[in-house]
């Protein structure tokens, strides 16, 4: 893929949006933002360009998109940081580049990138053949091919129920089992035939391919992504500095689940509701920013098809966290620097 390709294919979800957020907190001298899910930079090049004093940090395990969209951010040579990390190490990165170890702003953009998901040699897509590989970093850890012939049927059975929410996945784990004893699964298009077999055919004509719900199924059991993700995100609010913004793009369920959790908690008191005055220790330490879960219009979803599933919440940081609200300090990889 080409740089030009890269820039073409990569249109950000709801930048406008996202920026008009951030923008009280990051539009300011010295200002410091963690694009903690760079991609290929779309969004990132989208704040370099609207806020001219901002210096941004962008976080992404995959070297290739770390590649095309340092490439892409080379105009702003001096405002712009590569790291190589997953983003649960958003903290060390805060630490490392931020003012007195916190930053003004963290915007997460969730999911597969652009980059992965148009690169059919990945295996993200169940439109096109290919190595059923799905790691966003393929240095390193188990691929899809790997994990389906070496994991038993009742770990399948949950990964499609509780990551793909498949109502079918009994009956699709079953059958991959059954295929993998005679030869391994190696190819995208062998699963998507796979799950084709295995539910009604009054299921398949509603709801797109039938084959989505394996396929994300596999790539985030495949790449951590919840777990990632739930460490990451009381890690990014620790991250950020007082008044700091943060804004969360979310693509399923799972994802945005996650979200409402952990910004609900801190915005509101941890004293018991029978208490007759709030302890201090105890206060919202976050602001929400959104109503719920904000969606694509559709002027939005007519110019970015990727927009249809968004959900974007945001909040600000009011106060530091109460000490027994802090997250646990352990670590259980670590990251490099590009």
């Amino acid at each position: 893929m080409s740089q030009a390709d890269a820039n073409a294919l990569h249109v950000p979800v709801l930048v406008g949006r996202c920026l008009d957020l951030l923008a009280p907190a990051v539009d300011a001298p010295g200002a410091v933002m963690i694009d903690a899910t760079l991609g290929m930079g779309g969004h990132t090049e989208a704040a370099l360009r609207r806020f001219p004093d901002l210096h941004v940090v962008g976080i992404d395990r995959d070297p290739r998109a770390l590649e095309l969209a340092g490439a892409r951010l080379a105009p702003f040579a001096g405002r712009f940081t590569p790291v190589r990390t997953t983003y649960d190490h958003i903290d060390d990165v805060a630490a490392e580049h931020g003012r007195d170890g916190h930053v003004q702003g963290v915007l997460m953009d969730l999911g597969v990138s652009s980059l992965q998901l148009d690169d059919a040699t990945r295996g993200f897509s169940y439109a096109q053949d290919a190595p059923l590989d799905m790691r966003m970093d393929q240095s390193s850890g188990v691929s899809a091919a790997e994990l389906l012939a070496t994991a038993d049927e009742a770990e399948l059975r949950r990964i499609l129920r509780v990551y793909g929410e498949e109502k079918f996945a009994g009956r699709i784990a079953a059958a991959i089992v059954r295929r993998r004893a005679t030869a391994p699964l190696e190819r995208t298009g062998e699963l998507v035939e796979i799950v084709r077999e295995n539910i009604p055919q009054a299921a398949r004509r509603t709801g797109g391919n039938p084959a989505k719900r394996t396929f994300q199924a596999l790539r985030i059991a495949v790449n951590g992504e919840l777990e990632v993700l739930e460490r990451a995100l009381p890690r990014a609010i620790e991250a950020l500095a007082v008044d700091g913004r943060i804004v969360v793009e979310s693509y399923h369920s799972l994802e945005d689940r996650a979200v409402k959790t952990v910004l609900a908690r801190g915005a509101r008191s941890s004293a018991p509701p029978d208490l007759p005055v709030e302890p201090e220790t105890h206060r919202p330490y976050l602001e929400l920013l959104t109503r719920g879960a904000e969606e694509a219009d559709d002027d939005e979803r007519a110019r970015n098809p990727r927009a249809a599933s968004v959900r974007l919440r945001a909040a600000r940081r009011i106060r530091p966290t109460p000490d027994h609200l802090l997250p646990p300090p352990d670590r259980s990889t670590r990251r490099n620097a590009a």
